[in-house]
């Protein structure tokens, strides 16, 4: 109990202090992002890998209304409880070499995400788990308006108007589930043993999806995403495609699922097609863009189309395949936005026909962006292979047909991603290149333990299927078992 409320309020601590910290911000939210990452491992070491819920704090908040401050880990969430407090220390290191206007507020509106982030991905109270919904949005709302790229302002109200609209669906979603459970609480098995007609889950169904597709994003609720991670400062968009999206996948394991599975056979086939439409479309997309950045940004779009497929082809390999994933994306696509963020800040540019060269003046760069770069086209022996295997496995057994055009996501990400890699880094230095520097300091840092990471996932994933397998056959079980009671 005492370390899961530590975890969670040490980043928000850290936000508090970090905010009067003035020059000093950067190591003081280094400091406590990795006190976090220190406390995450060790609850990661005590955390027993079967289908309990541990680490349980279940305090009274207002009671008068059965709000609890109700939170606890599992297989699936420790995961991404994992990811959030690997990637935030990461993502602050990579920032060391950019000198921020008010970097007080910087640092301390990133640490005060990752306590809304915790909030989501530990809440088993569904008040709780809105307000770290909406708590993880305003920072980086903030971020990206303040620190963001030409035409900020109006990209970042669009990205606020989604998600906004989104999480409105969600709460009506959730004040109706109130309303319907007789003991007037918000608590999730609560909410999980809700007897409700097709009819109702249908519309509950909806109302939950909107909000998780929008932060996903899911085709055709994408069309924030390119803008924003474009205009985003780097670290912005490596927490929004990092961390952030992985909210709404989360959303759809852990509320979705197990509170409306008749609305989920009703609808989950739709939900595939448009995921696989997205796949395609997003990889069509990505091979006609100039900049590197905006074609990692639709890249990721269609990486996400396969997991969301994988999760509502609804069997043990998909839901397997998209907890590993959500993992291995993670760390990838924040290494690809960290390399673009260091061409950038050498030579102003990520346009792709402006690059060249790269390899021959920073090796080291060239090595770790190509190690990047086959992760995420699931090269075997990289971390991005094991998740995109079980997920097309899962995809199979749902459909052939689904399965080979899901496929595609892995030949057209190897062909754009490969071909963009050979643009920017090799052939011929140019004016821009020739004076491009080699990584050094906390660049090596970052990228080398990205690399590590990628690298020894991809060769030995056993302990992160092992960690999230009993939870999700608990799941798969406990949604079949209620959906037959309906049927």
């Amino acid at each position: 109990m005492e370390q899961l409320l530590l975890l969670i309020f040490i980043p928000l601590v850290g936000a508090i202090v970090t905010a009067f910290a003035g020059k000093s911000a950067k190591i003081v939210s280094t400091v406590f992002s990795v006190a976090s990452l220190v406390l995450a491992l060790v609850i990661a070491c005590n955390f027993i890998p079967n289908a309990s819920t541990q680490f349980e704090v279940n305090l009274p908040w207002i009671a008068d209304l059965g709000i609890n401050f109700h939170a606890g880990i599992d297989g699936i969430s420790l995961l991404v409880v994992l990811l959030t407090n690997l990637l935030v220390p990461i993502i602050i290191l990579s920032s060391y070499k950019h000198d921020y206007k008010n970097p007080a507020a910087f640092y301390a509106l990133i640490l005060f995400m990752q306590t809304g982030l915790l909030l989501v991905f530990t809440a088993l109270d569904a008040f709780l788990f809105y307000i770290g919904w909406e708590a993880a949005l305003i920072p980086i709302y903030f971020i990206c308006a303040i620190w963001g790229g030409k035409d900020r302002i109006r990209i970042n109200m669009k990205f606020f108007v989604y998600t906004i609209a989104g999480s409105l669906f969600m709460l009506m979603g959730i004040i109706y589930l109130y309303l319907q459970n007789p003991a007037h609480n918000f608590d999730i098995q609560a909410f999980y043993a809700l007897n409700l007609d097709s009819v109702q889950q249908g519309w509950i169904f909806w109302a939950f999806f909107i909000a998780f597709a929008i932060k996903m994003p899911i085709f055709p609720f994408h069309t924030w995403q390119p803008d924003t991670y474009t205009a985003a400062p780097a670290q912005g968009t490596m927490l929004l495609s990092g961390i952030m999206l992985k909210m709404g996948i989360y959303g759809v394991i852990r509320w979705l699922l197990p509170i409306v599975p008749s609305g989920v056979h009703d609808w989950g086939q739709l939900v595939i097609i448009l995921s696989i439409i997205g796949i395609v479309y997003a990889s069509l997309i990505a091979f006609t863009q100039k900049d590197a950045k905006r074609l990692v940004a639709y890249s990721s779009i269609a990486h996400v189309g396969l997991i969301a497929a994988g999760i509502f082809a609804f069997n043990q390999q998909g839901m397997q395949g998209a907890m590993v994933q959500m993992l291995s994306h993670g760390i990838n696509v924040v290494g690809l936005f960290f390399v673009l963020d260091i061409i950038f800040s050498r030579v102003k540019t990520n346009k792709i026909e402006e690059l060249g060269g790269i390899a021959k003046v920073a090796p080291q760069l060239a090595i770790a962006f190509l190690i990047i770069v086959l992760g995420t086209v699931a090269l075997p022996g990289t971390n991005g292979f094991i998740g995109e295997f079980l997920l097309l496995m899962g995809v199979y057994n749902y459909g052939i047909w689904a399965a080979a055009i899901a496929g595609l996501t892995i030949i057209f990400g190897a062909v754009y991603m490969l071909r963009m890699y050979q643009n920017v880094m090799l052939g011929e230095t140019n004016s821009l290149t020739i004076t491009f520097t080699d990584i050094k300091g906390t660049e090596k840092l970052v990228l080398y333990t990205i690399c590590a990471l990628i690298i020894v996932l991809g060769v030995y994933p056993k302990p992160i299927l092992h960690l999230t397998e009993a939870s999700v056959q608990h799941l798969l079980e406990q949604v079949n078992q209620k959906l037959n009671t309906v049927n």
